[in-house]
């Protein structure tokens, strides 16, 4: 089951690990802090189900204030979710949501670890969960992480009862007394144990908590207080929570930075009861481990430590250092070693790192880098020799304080190195809800450490220590300065389609314009393009000469091709064969100013809508949510699509004559509310009004689901309704039709129960519970074993017009190319047509 690859958790003493694209000296402030922290011998894993479940205030009490080692388990990385940010959604947003947890854990200091587990959206009950998650495979992840990082302490956000409001946070609670039990059982995935011993917490404790109207504290309950203020953050640890926690930008996460002192809750779960502290019975300073005279050396260094000169701990450091190399316990030595050694090179003031000025790179191809290094202790740093990917260079120089040296080499990236992307994406999923991991070990990472580094090794004193320097690329930005990222590889040639999905219409020409869009990023003299569907060609052609990036290509499949593939909702596939080397692979690059450049790849494919549908309207208005394809799915159905902005409200200002001219509204065949517009637009409440107006007149009013958090308006329809956490998870519910004859469900497309089918991970959510009799609910659906819910789609008269309020998950099926969920969105944009 395990394959032996080097992670983290295995590193050989002498490396220091940085994950980072630099190795730079953290501040006189942070290095007292590990200082502290290399005196505590607990460790404390924090756990829960998704990236925001964690208690950001606790993890920074841990590491600020008790000053030990906390790590968060995240079962998931929160693939699926919702995005507040932008269109991605699925393993996109969940690498999205690992790097907002990986900035977070950059403020409040604890490690991140994840499962190979996927969020497959929400789910209402552990069994529910237990269908989708392989319990026994996610428990031996858990049970992975717990050998690795040996927490002293497991803490669970939530409980494994209805009380978690979420089957995953009911699972996460499950899991974690399982693996408690089976981490230090030698019987308990037992190929675990070539890579770590078994290793048994002390005690498993769940952190109550108070949520809206759910309470499950108790004053019976173990309490500490939290939130303390901390001179040296110049912040107290609930300050620093809320800025940690506002990191999760694409779920809208903004938090409060509350000053103040709090109260801290916990339940008794699973092993010794704790009576006045989490570390009741824990092994918690060197002396209790039987080594006094190191615990003696760190009271000296701490209590000498100059915040003004950090160099001055130096000698005393690498005495120390002496010591901790000389432990019989392995595990602790490797947890010890890699952070002094990180401690020194602070204290040492070193700084490293290897750029090039290009951003992509291509396997087998030679790049100009430069090794930039710099040291600012008063005894010189000496650099003994450098391990370039290819070949070694003894150097023999000293660093002298303050003076940086460059040193510039041409690098020739590996014949077989790597696609850069995140190694949980790098093969196809297992299924629907587990991911598929090249090598065991990586399991728990929340990325892999860089394959293409440089290797630095430095004398300190009369000791040697080795720094990777992962490659990386590094630019100026006119706006952010500096901007050092990993260089990423990619392919000679790369594949995409123009359109991210294509809509045939069977009243119309049944053909297929297809436009890709080839980057080669290497000369290639000719080659030929293939379009494939379930591995049947279905054209091409060749081309020659081909160099450059956006080099477009037109194909269109003849009907007869079309009309024999009986689908009607395809996938269809390109590939680009030269020099007997086929490449099919399209890169996703995600790019946000929080984030570093995010890069994964997938097959060259595109869906296809094919079959019976029917568009009546021809200008649509549209008022932005949170991320929401539909605009471009409008678009690419034929529809002229107008983001509405204050002048469409309002009219222009007319200065001459005083006055304004009318709105643009009534110009719209339809008007439509992205998803969560509520939520996101704060001019929603000065258009509303406008807005049923529209309505009144003989307008069509369209409105995509909202949540209750965060809302501008309260009242979003002309007649009132309330919206709940009313959901259908199960994408495949059967759905009642309440009035088969609604115009909704007859024109321009007839709506039958087929157009229900391939809908994915949701029905919908936030359906209202209750509204005005004026509404007419269109559907009837639920979960297995729960109530009817009528909220899926309400509609009403208003006027001369139509307002129609929708959660249905029209965001997540449109993408996904389901011609059912089209045709359905498409008949409530023609209400007014009928």
């Amino acid at each position: 089951m395990f394959k032996k690859v080097l992670t983290i958790f295995i590193l050989g003493f002498f490396t220091v690990f940085c994950s980072a694209q630099q190795v730079r000296p953290s501040k006189s402030s942070e290095i007292y802090r590990d200082l502290k922290t290399l005196k505590n011998i607990p460790k404390v894993l924090y756990l829960a189900a998704h990236p925001d479940d964690e208690n950001t205030g606790l993890l920074s009490w841990l590491i600020n204030d008790q000053n030990v080692e906390t790590g968060y388990l995240s079962l998931t990385r929160g693939d699926g979710g919702q995005n507040l940010l932008g269109i991605e959604q699925g393993a996109a947003l969940g690498l999205i949501r690992t790097h907002e947890l990986l900035e977070a854990r950059k403020l409040d200091g604890a490690q991140q670890f994840f499962t190979r587990a996927i969020d497959f959206g929400f789910s209402k009950n552990t069994t529910d969960t237990f269908k989708q998650w392989d319990e026994n495979t996610i428990t031996a992840d858990v049970v992975w992480v717990i050998r690795n990082f040996r927490p002293d302490v497991i803490i669970c956000r939530f409980p494994p009862t209805a009380a978690a409001g979420h089957g995953q946070h009911a699972a996460s609670a499950v899991l974690a007394e399982k693996a408690f039990k089976l981490a230090g059982d030698k019987t308990a995935f037992p190929n675990q144990l070539k890579y770590v011993n078994v290793w048994q917490p002390k005690r498993l404790l769940w952190n109550t908590f108070r949520f809206g109207s759910v309470n499950t504290t108790a004053e019976n309950q173990m309490k500490i207080t939290v939130g303390q203020y901390d001179a040296q953050l110049g912040l107290g640890y609930g300050e620093l929570a809320g800025l940690s926690r506002s990191l999760h930008k694409s779920q809208g996460a903004g938090t409060q930075s509350v000053a103040g002192i709090k109260t801290e809750y916990f339940s008794h779960v699973a092993g010794e009861p704790a009576k006045s502290t989490l570390f009741d019975g824990v092994v918690k300073n060197w002396t209790a481990k039987g080594n006094a005279d190191i615990e003696q050396s760190l009271d000296k260094i701490i209590s000498a430590f100059n915040f003004n000169q950090p160099d001055l701990s130096l000698p005393s450091l690498l005495v120390l250092r002496k010591k901790v190399m000389a432990l019989k316990d392995s595990d602790l030595k490797k947890d010890k070693i890699k952070s002094l050694d990180h401690i020194i090179l602070s204290c040492a003031g070193f700084m490293g790192e290897v750029v090039t000025n290009q951003a992509e790179a291509v396997a087998g191809d030679q790049y100009i880098f430069k090794l930039n290094l710099i040291s600012r202790a008063e005894n010189p740093v000496v650099l003994e020799n450098v391990k370039w990917l290819n070949q070694s260079e003894n150097v023999n120089r000293k660093l002298s304080k303050d003076s940086l040296i460059t040193i510039q080499h041409d690098i020739q990236i590996p014949a077989d190195a790597a696609f850069t992307e995140p190694y949980w994406l790098a093969k196809p999923a297992k299924d629907a809800a587990t991911f598929s991991v090249p090598n065991d070990t990586l399991i728990g990472l929340p990325e892999a450490e860089s394959s293409l580094n440089v290797l630095v090794g430095l004398k300190i004193g009369s000791q040697t220590f080795q720094v990777k320097l992962p490659l990386s690329f590094k630019k100026l930005d006119p706006v952010r300065g500096d901007v050092v990222e990993g260089l990423r590889i990619v392919p000679a040639l790369e594949l995409k389609f123009t359109q991210p999905l294509y809509l045939v219409k069977e009243n119309e020409d049944l053909r297929l314009s297809l436009n890709f869009k080839v980057n080669s990023n290497k000369k290639f003299s000719n080659g030929k393009l293939n379009l494939l569907y379930k591995g049947e060609q279905l054209g091409g052609g060749d081309l020659k000469s081909i160099n450059g990036k956006d080099f477009t290509v037109d194909y269109v499949i003849p009907k007869a091709k079309l009309a024999a593939i009986k689908s009607n909702q395809l996938q269809l596939e390109a590939n680009f064969v030269a020099d007997g080397i086929s490449y099919n692979k399209k890169q996703v690059l995600i790019q946000y100013p929080h984030l570093p450049s995010l890069q994964y790849f997938t097959p060259a494919m595109v869906p296809v809508m094919k079959g019976d549908i029917q568009v009546k309207v021809k200008k649509v208005g549209y008022i932005q949510g949170a991320g929401d394809f539909i605009p471009e799915f409008l678009r690419i159905a034929g529809i002229q699509v107008d983001v509405l902005k204050d002048e469409d409200f309002y009219g222009n200002l007319d200065e001459s004559a005083g006055n304004r001219s009318q709105n643009k509204l009534s110009q719209y065949d339809a008007i439509v509310l992205g998803v969560r517009a509520n939520n996101t637009e704060k001019k929603l409440g000065r258009w509303m009004p406008f807005l049923w107006s529209y309505v009144k007149g003989g307008g069509n009013l369209v409105m995509q689901y909202n949540t209750n958090q965060d809302t501008t308006v309260d009242q979003l329809g002309m007649y009132s309704f309330s919206i709940a956490n009313k959901r259908v998870t199960e994408e495949n519910a059967e759905v009642k039709f309440l009035n088969p004859n609604h115009k909704l469900l007859n024109f321009p497309n007839k709506i039958t129960a087929d157009d229900f089918n391939g809908w994915v991970q949701e029905r919908g959510a936030y359906f209202p519970d209750k509204w005005d009799p004026a509404y007419e609910p269109l559907f009837e659906m639920h979960d297995t074993g729960e109530e009817p819910l009528q909220g899926s789609t309400l509609y009403t008269k208003y006027g001369k017009g139509n307002f129609i309020y929708t959660p249905l998950a029209f965001f997540r099926q449109l993408p996904a190319g389901n011609v059912g969920a089209a045709r359905l969105f498409l008949n409530f944009l023609s209400a007014q047509k009928n």
